[in-house]
């Protein structure tokens, strides 16, 4: 299959010639096909995060470069890569990033509202998204009065509210029960049989042992490791 995601000789600097220089990845090449469910695991601080930040371009690399659909990405001035941001990956984040107060559709649909798209169709998508991850009926509940699990699908909606192709989830069972982990992989690899490219960070094994995830990459102090 051809490369949808190519990562070339990837060096992350945290705090570069400062005294607290730290080196997160190290010469990491990897390429990533469309229709894929990978898992990133390794201890903390093994690069894992790092690694999907630069992936997601949330992080530039301080060396080597990031390619989508074989264009290069990673030296695009600002504007530009979050356009490549928004039409592109959907991020699960480990807690969440719900906005309390607002409701489970307001925070599905907040991302969709750069790309102008009419606000009828916005929320008709959220609810269409809510509703397949059975949650319609709390739509319009407040996100702080959910459970664990019901806040991790509202998550899940939040990131497929713009049809991205690459789905990042960073420690997505960091959190729950072992049902509720199992609900995710279930999500997870719906969303790969979507053809979507599904990425996961995680040292739980309940995920990286699990049948339905494609390929393990293991990193240890930012290199990838056998």
């Amino acid at each position: 299959m051809n490369s949808f995601i190519e990562l070339e000789a990837i060096r992350k600097v945290f705090h570069e010639g400062e005294h607290n220089e730290f080196t997160a990845l190290r010469d990491v090449s990897l390429s990533f096909s469309r229709g894929s469910l990978t898992v990133l695991s390794g201890p903390s601080g093994s690069g894992k995060t790092s690694l999907l930040t630069v992936l997601g371009c949330l992080s530039r690399p301080t060396e080597g470069r990031v390619k989508v659909e074989g264009e290069l990405v990673s030296n695009l001035p600002e504007p530009l890569l979050a356009v490549v941001r928004r039409r592109t990956f959907g991020f699960v984040f480990q807690q969440f990033q719900l906005i309390p107060g607002l409701s489970a559709l307001t925070n599905v649909v907040l991302p969709a509202y750069p790309t102008g798209k009419p606000h009828r169709v916005i929320v008709d998508r959220g609810l269409a998204l809510l509703s397949h991850l059975s949650l319609g009926r709390l739509a319009h509940e407040r996100v702080e009065r959910l459970s664990g699990g019901e806040q991790q699908r509202v998550a899940i909606a939040r990131a497929l509210i713009n049809d991205p192709p690459v789905i990042l989830a960073d420690e997505p069972t960091a959190n729950l029960d072992s049902a509720l982990s199992s609900a995710f992989l279930q999500t997870a690899r719906e969303l790969r049989d979507e053809g979507r490219t599904v990425i996961l960070s995680s040292h739980d094994p309940r995920i990286c042992d699990a049948p339905e995830i494609d390929r393990r990459i293991r990193l240890l102090d930012g290199r990838i490791t056998p």
